[in-house]
């Protein structure tokens, strides 16, 4: 097994906590993604929404092919709204998902600091000599 105040490492502590930050940024990266995308469907969601009340609301129909093509346009746009809703929760999953991976990323990112942090703690602790404290004398104070 390597000396715990083995520099060589350190140094691979070093280069892992490199790679593990840069795997956390792309974990942000994915997660704001995820986030950005989410609001856009949570927005057309909401707009959809106020479409189907706007439609339902019409009360302008003048003979009954007007009004077979609103109810046919009502059932299609309640069709658009309900699965831009189901996108919305799907997306809304998708980014918890990611932020849970942005969190892990992170704790392991970390980890590898707090053990590189340990390793240079060795290596200095391993090349200061250890204090002694002062010599005592053998014999009696008469000598």
């Amino acid at each position: 097994m390597a000396n715990r105040a083995d520099p060589r490492q350190l140094l691979r502590l070093r280069r892992l906590e490199k790679v593990r930050a840069i795997a956390k940024d792309a974990a942000a990266r994915e997660a704001a993604e995820a986030e950005s995308t989410l609001v856009q469907l949570d927005i057309l969601a909401a707009r959809t929404g106020q479409l189907i009340g706007s439609y339902a609301a019409r009360t302008d129909v003048t003979d009954a092919g007007a009004l077979r093509m609103l109810t046919s346009f009502r059932a299609s746009l309640a069709g658009v709204g309900e699965a831009t809703r189901a996108d919305a929760s799907r997306a809304r999953t998708f980014a918890d998902a990611k932020l849970a991976s942005l969190a892990a990323a992170e704790r392991s990112r970390q980890a590898v600091e707090d053990r590189a942090k340990s390793a240079a703690d060795a290596i200095d602790q391993a090349g200061t000599p250890v204090a002694q404290g002062a010599r005592r004398s053998l014999g009696t104070g008469l000598e």
